[in-house]
């Protein structure tokens, strides 16, 4: 076996986040997307002497549990490739991989508590932030997401199972018209063109949309038809905001450069648990609203009474988990790098009256040094990443009674678990919460005390 090379291998088990496992003449072969059951066919990414990666190039013979797909695009989406796995059988899946990570690193989960299933399974995401691009070189103008193997392609999404027909119609007006203008798309390499992104946010309680147009500055377009196309759409929810985002960096993220406010506010409101929440364009927001309820939910029922204790929540955001703990709290003090989501998170506060709620900008491993309150209860949401060693530090040195853990990277949980563990915390209960189903994500939220 050589990279390069085009090998078939049958899945016989799975790890996270959704990587099959199968063996080539003893050999362990990793293929991402690909499920116990299935014979692939892919070619070698990645050789050593201990294993072997593939990229997944065909489904020879498919598991005798799947079932077809909703989506024309998918195989050539990369987005939702779990949709041919039964649900109940996507949370299966979810659980052993977790469950293996914890194992695998010697970490208890306590009292395991299982794993709760989204409220939606389709239609379920609150925002999408498509490209600009084509799928083949020369080829139309697309906007839509990356291709599956195809660094390069964009596929048009004119139906997607993860979100509702208010995206849909807001996608095909916008690449219609800017097809019939001939604008160029953004071309990374070569670093010229002008359409980068299309982002779109709508609320789920209260059906507002926001629509995010992203362009560079390389050509002075006038985008006054642009609204009054999209202002006049039939939407099911209620349009309430476009604006043009300027970004000219290099890279392809969504970069913030200027904000042009073209029509509306420059923010929706949702709710969450009887609570409103004012999402700006580029704040933190749970993608899946009513799962975000579920989830919290449990965080809630973690702390248990907490009348008279101070909570900190630090990778805070726009403050949603702080909120929802407040009206069980004394105070509740929130620490978010983002300052843009620190005044929302502020705004939000005084929006659901709530006094016992403080929100701060910085980094929280900084921040968390200035703090003179001390913490009976610490939530930690941070990103995918991990909390940050140093914040780590501060936070065993607060000695909180208790510490919840919002995760939605289990592999960088076991390892903050570890530190947490030798800093004199035991975990009691683990519970998985998927918010994304169809993907490989999940959240993990642990349950740790002072020893």
């Amino acid at each position: 076996m050589k990279k390069g090379s085009i090998i078939e291998v049958k899945i016989e088990d799975i790890e996270f986040p959704a990587k099959g496992i199968g063996y080539v003449n003893g050999l362990k072969v990793f293929a991402k997307n690909a499920f116990p059951g299935q014979v692939v066919k892919g070619r070698v990414s990645k050789k050593r002497r201990e294993y072997a990666e593939i990229k997944v190039l065909e489904v020879v013979e498919k598991a005798e549990y799947e079932i077809e797909p909703m989506c024309d695009h998918h195989g050539v989406s990369g987005g939702c490739i779990q949709q041919v796995i039964p649900y109940e059988k996507q949370l299966e899946f979810k659980t052993d991989e977790v469950k293996k990570l914890f194992e695998e690193s010697n970490v208890t989960m306590g009292k395991f508590l299982g794993i709760e299933s989204s409220p939606e399974i389709n239609h379920y995401r609150n925002k999408m932030e498509y490209s600009f691009g084509d799928e083949v070189k020369g080829g139309e103008l697309n906007l839509g997401m990356h291709m599956v193997n195809k660094r390069n392609g964009i596929v048009n999404i004119d139906k997607c199972c993860l979100t509702d027909d208010d995206f849909e119609i807001v996608c095909k007006a916008t690449v219609n018209y800017f097809r019939e203008k001939g604008l160029p798309f953004y071309k990374v390499m070569q670093r010229e063109g002008y359409l980068r992104h299309l982002v779109i946010r709508k609320a789920k309680k209260t059906g507002e949309i926001i629509v995010n147009l992203v362009t560079t500055t390389q050509i002075d377009f006038d985008l006054s038809e642009y609204v009054e196309i999209i202002k006049n759409l039939d939407y099911k929810g209620t349009l309430k905001s476009i604006i043009h985002t300027e970004n000219n960096s290099f890279s392809d993220a969504v970069i913030p450069e200027k904000i042009n406010i073209l029509y509306g506010e420059d923010h929706i409101t949702e709710e969450l648990l009887g609570l409103k929440f004012k999402i700006s364009p580029f704040s933190f927001f749970q993608t899946n609203s009513e799962g975000a309820e579920k989830l919290y939910s449990i965080v809630r029922d973690f702390m248990g009474d907490a009348s008279n204790k101070v909570v900190f929540d630090l990778y805070c955001g726009t403050g949603t988990i702080g909120q929802i703990a407040a009206g069980k709290a004394e105070k509740v003090v929130g620490v978010e790098l983002i300052e843009e989501a620190v005044v929302a998170a502020n705004e939000n506060a005084k929006l659901n009256n709530l006094e016992n709620c403080n929100f701060i900008a910085g980094d929280v491993a900084e921040v968390i040094k200035t703090i003179k309150d001390k913490p009976d209860i610490i939530i930690l949401d941070p990103p995918r990443s991990g909390v940050h060693p140093k914040a780590m530090e501060y936070v065993v040195k607060f000695n909180p009674k208790q510490i919840i853990y919002v995760s939605c990277n289990p592999k960088t949980l076991v390892e903050d678990l570890k530190a947490l563990q030798i800093g004199g915390y035991e975990i009691e209960k683990t519970v998985l919460m998927d918010m994304f189903p169809h993907t490989p994500h999940v959240e993990t939220v642990v349950n740790l005390n002072k020893k």
